[in-house]
């Protein structure tokens, strides 16, 4: 079964069991490491069987995908962060606060248009920053830190690790998407999804997501098992960046999305389709078991 999901940590973490042969029963895998904007490309494309995505795209690929159950990331106080750099205009360099309000017109770099993390922050932005933001320059994740700390941009929207290391650059926290996801919500933040094709049938999505949940829990049994895998993967990541990384996106919503990581994906959807930022999903469409 072709797999493509990203190195980070709790990918690695998640799938570690079933990728090495641990799980019984479980379909063997044949992994492809991607960034979640290739992958989300790959869904778009119709390319890959089984993939890791954003929730941001499934309103493009649900035709042919259905979305399982387990497996991927949501949760709390984990949502993307814009930053800026300490002492400029926006980031309260006349010696106050920084404040949403001074990214009016503001230049902000983003890791995709397709991502949850880019809909999170058009969201928060239609709440909280009179007149809209600027120019809206897409470039990879780990380009985005150095590009504000430079003036290359005014602002950054970023991602996974970055919560724990932007201070390094010099930077500041102008908001915390997650937080404002939460307060208008009370939901969990959606981020990424497992999704696999509908055309492998009802019986086989629904071994996929058992193998899923069973991999998950088996990392949770024994996290020292997927150290190497998750090591290996990281690159130069710090071994406890890797395992807060792992805390935070890791978590009972991986298991099983339940009624509120299904309500978080729905609202997460509606609420963009409304602003004009993804198609509308037709009703039912994120059901489990999925019709093939």
């Amino acid at each position: 079964m072709d797999i493509a999901y990203s190195p980070c940590p709790n990918d690695t973490f998640v799938f570690d069991a079933w990728a090495h042969g641990r799980v019984p029963g479980a379909p063997p895998l044949d992994v492809t490491f991607a960034d979640i904007d290739v992958t989300n490309g790959m869904a778009e494309r119709g390319e890959g069987t089984v993939l890791k995505v954003s929730y941001a795209v499934l309103p493009w690929v649900l035709d042919e995908y259905a979305l399982l159950p387990c497996g991927g990331a949501l949760g709390r106080g984990c949502g993307p962060l814009v930053l800026t750099r300490a002492g400029d205009s926006v980031g309260g360099g006349d010696g106050g606060t920084a404040k949403p309000e001074g990214l009016a017109g503001r230049t902000v770099a983003v890791p995709s248009e397709r991502s949850t993390a880019y809909l999170l922050f058009r969201l928060w932005a239609a709440d909280r920053v009179p007149g809209g933001v600027g120019e809206v320059v897409v470039m990879p994740f780990h380009e985005i830190m150095p590009a504000v700390r430079d003036g290359v941009v005014d602002a950054g929207l970023v991602i996974h690790e970055a919560r724990f290391t932007y201070q390094d650059y010099g930077l500041v926290k102008l908001a915390d998407m997650g937080e404002h996801w939460e307060e208008t919500t009370g939901l969990p933040i959606p981020l990424g999804a497992i999704i696999a094709k509908r055309s492998l049938g009802v019986e086989a999505l629904r071994r996929l997501a058992d193998s899923a949940r069973a991999s998950v829990r088996m990392a949770w049994d024994d996290p020292e098992a997927s150290r190497p895998y998750v090591r290996e993967h990281a690159q130069e990541m710090d071994p406890s960046v890797a395992d807060r990384h792992i805390g935070l996106y890791v978590n009972e919503f991986t298991a099983d999305l339940g009624p509120d990581g299904y309500a978080a994906v729905r609202g997460l959807l509606t609420r963009a389709a409304a602003e004009g930022l993804v198609p509308p999903i037709a009703p039912g469409a994120l059901d489990f078991p999925a019709t093939a």
